[in-house]
């Protein structure tokens, strides 16, 4: 016994320490540029911050902390973390021993699968231990994908983070779009009630014709049809940010004007090499790709014979009085169990598990593919808003000076209504032109840090990971 003892010992150790199947996991190589093309400042940066504070708006900072405290999707991602690390230890449990319990009694003439003249008792409980010894690395590869697709939930939080930080932001400020271009409708309104009840008085008067009235009546009734777009779209707009903060549709509290928000400091997008730490996706997809490719080895293990061994200490007597007294029983025993001829199904296997690696691994270059788009399109955003907004505030200050000097021509006889109401359309447009440009200015900086990785969550995340480098 002393010597089976020491065979499985032995046989434990070099199971532990043997060469796994399958392909070792290597990280994959990705050209990048040396400076993102419409990076002016080229120069390595790291988002280390809160960047949504840099906007410097109170209601908005309350509103990203509310949403991850209290959005649903959150919670899910982090749920998902506790299964992956629970999965795990599920699977890194089958590296070791097993140990159950049996038990039984029978009494009868049939014992043994054969048919006794007399009858007979049997009582027996015993503790089995029974090991699959893991020659080929199955368990370790198995243990390999489960870390590695751990590692890949917890990355798939920070993706949700800063998804959903970048979603109350952006919404945010198209929130303030609206309110913004309800105020110019109101305020449009207000201005053109009082030109009509100039005209209309004109109008009683016998001094210009119905036409004029007519045209004034329906400037009136364009800007007050404006009004309850932009009251639709500000009470939807609420409930989809009431809904990212994980709570019933409401109110949501008014912050600083779209007009008078702060706009951040011009950042460095940092090396493109480095994009491809910063970027959680990027990394998850690398961890996924490991995890895929742990996964050949657990199939090409499967083509090979288990082997278990299993052993037997407990007692057994035909008398329930003497089971513990002289009913002492043991066993040890090794089996093998392996594929013959089962049509390929294990080559098969292989196969499959072969070419998922490859969908991952283009998964991966994809997702890099992706991120380097997104810098680059969220970068040459932040320049063309900035020059857009520039011309279009210059061609609001003209068209509100032209609207003056054409009522103020009508008013003198000089020119016909219809300049007015050109001059007047021209504003209206240019204002809610201008609110629009300027939400996707501030969009276009929410989509750069996202891009970029979305920067630390909190002051201990940020902490923590200086302290590792």
């Amino acid at each position: 016994m002393k010597k089976l003892v020491k065979i499985a010992v032995l046989i434990g150790f070099i199971s532990l320490t043997g060469c796994a199947l399958g392909p070792d996991f290597k990280k994959p190589v990705v050209k990048t540029p040396e400076h993102f093309k419409y990076d002016t400042l080229k120069y390595d940066s790291r988002i280390d911050l809160k960047w949504w504070e840099l906007f410097d708006d109170p209601v908005l900072e309350s509103l990203v902390t509310n949403a991850l405290n209290g959005n649903k999707d959150i919670r899910i991602a982090a749920s998902r973390i506790e299964e992956a690390r629970a999965s795990l230890g599920f699977t890194k449990a089958d590296i070791y021993p097993r140990l159950d319990i049996e038990a039984g009694a029978s009494r009868g003439t049939f014992a043994g699968r054969t048919k006794t003249e007399s009858t007979n008792n049997n009582f027996y409980i015993a503790p089995v231990l029974s090991w699959e010894i893991d020659f080929w690395g199955k368990f370790r590869r198995a243990n390999e994908a489960a870390m590695a697709e751990l590692m890949a939930s917890e990355y798939s939080l920070r993706i949700v983070q800063i998804s959903l930080i970048s979603e109350v932001v952006s919404t945010y400020f198209l929130l303030l779009d609206y309110n913004q271009r309800l105020e110019v409708s109101e305020n449009t309104l207000d201005s053109r009630l009082y030109s009509l009840d100039i005209i209309q008085k004109r109008f009683d008067k016998g001094i210009i014709s119905e036409l004029d009235l007519n045209q004034a009546q329906i400037q009136k009734e364009i800007a007050a049809a404006a009004i309850p777009v932009y009251e639709r779209l500000i009470s939807k707009t609420k409930n989809a940010l009431s809904i990212l903060l994980g709570r019933l549709p409401g109110e949501i509290e008014k912050g600083i004007d779209l007009g008078s928000q702060t706009i951040p400091p011009e950042i460095p997008a940092g090396l493109p090499a480095s994009l491809l730490q910063r970027r959680p996706d990027i990394v998850q997809a690398e961890y996924l790709l490991q995890a895929q490719n742990a996964k050949i080895g657990i199939a090409q293990a499967l083509r090979l014979p288990a082997i278990t061994l299993t052993g037997i200490l407990g007692v057994a007597s035909d008398e329930l009085s003497s089971l513990t007294s002289n009913g002492a029983a043991w066993s040890i025993s090794g089996g093998l169990f392996g594929p013959l001829f089962n049509f390929n199904k294990n080559v098969l296997r292989v196969v499959i598990e072969e070419e998922k690696t490859k969908q991952a691994l283009y998964h991966y270059e994809n997702t890099v593919l992706r991120a380097f788009r997104e810098v680059e399109d969220a970068l040459v955003e932040v320049r063309t808003y900035k020059k857009q907004i520039a011309a279009v505030k210059k061609k609001f200050k003209a068209a509100k000076n032209a609207a003056a000097l054409s009522t103020l021509r009508y008013d003198k006889g000089v020119t016909s209504y219809l300049e007015v109401l050109d001059t007047e359309r021209t504003l209206f447009s240019v204002e809610l032109e201008l609110s629009e440009l300027i939400k996707n200015y501030h969009n276009a900086y929410v989509k750069l840090y996202k891009a970029l990785g979305g920067g630390w969550i909190s002051k201990d995340e940020m902490d923590e990971a200086q302290n590792q480098e």
